[in-house]
């Protein structure tokens, strides 16, 4: 089915760009366009995509203004930040806010096509870059004491979760290990059964405090 999706951002020829790549392979639609955060509030009630790709800066209301809005009239949006920002205060309050995924635009167009799939099926997505300061932060905090689950990860699963700690699509870990996408989206799912997540990012964030795997030391 085709992905609907809402795109806002303050500069015309940047949405046009965006647009362009996101529907290039037709299986995402571009149904609205908005520059500002008020009119964008207004399309996402009005037309309730599948996805909104909100850029942080805007006039009337930021991305992350926009996101806590969506969360609060419970609308069953998914959303994409796609910012040039990567500071960690932009990143960790927009994720607070209940963002599903951050990309920065600087990346592929193929990495942001996939993070809007991504959203649209209710994954969380990190933009490679991204994912490098989401996991340091987390690795950081206190967590509460977890039973040792590394153990019943086979090797495989764990070099899967060491690239998706890496900010790794499925498709590029699959690339990494001359395997389908599909088989890396299995073995995610056997992941999750075992460490008892639901997500890729719960998945990575248990496997760093338990040591399974290590903090990437930079993006690849």
């Amino acid at each position: 089915m085709t992905i609907r999706v809402v795109l806002a951002d303050d500069h015309a020829v940047v949405r046009k760009g965006i647009r362009d790549f996101l529907e290039e392979d037709g299986d995402i639609e571009v149904i609205a366009e908005a520059g500002d955060g008020a009119k964008v509030k207004d399309f996402l009630a009005a037309l309730r995509p599948d996805v909104a790709v909100l850029d942080i800066r805007m006039p009337q209301a930021t991305g992350i203004e926009v996101t806590r809005w969506i969360r609060a009239e419970k609308l069953p949006i998914g959303v994409l930040i796609l910012t040039a920002y990567d500071d960690d205060p932009f990143v960790m309050a927009a994720l607070q806010a209940g963002a599903n995924g951050y990309v920065l635009k600087n990346a592929e167009a193929e990495e942001i096509a996939d993070a809007v799939r991504c959203v649209a099926q209710g994954k969380s997505v990190l933009g490679s870059e991204i994912a490098q300061k989401v996991m340091a932060q987390l690795a950081q905090a206190p967590q509460p004491p977890s039973p040792d689950n590394s153990n019943v990860l086979t090797e495989r699963e764990r070099e899967i979760l060491q690239w998706a700690a890496a900010g790794l699509t499925n498709k590029g870990i699959g690339v990494k290990l001359s395997i389908s996408d599909r088989t890396v989206q299995g073995h995610l799912a056997s992941i999750y059964a075992k460490l008892g997540v639901t997500c890729r990012t719960e998945a990575v964030t248990k496997a760093l405090h338990i040591g399974t795997i290590h903090l990437p030391e930079k993006p690849v």
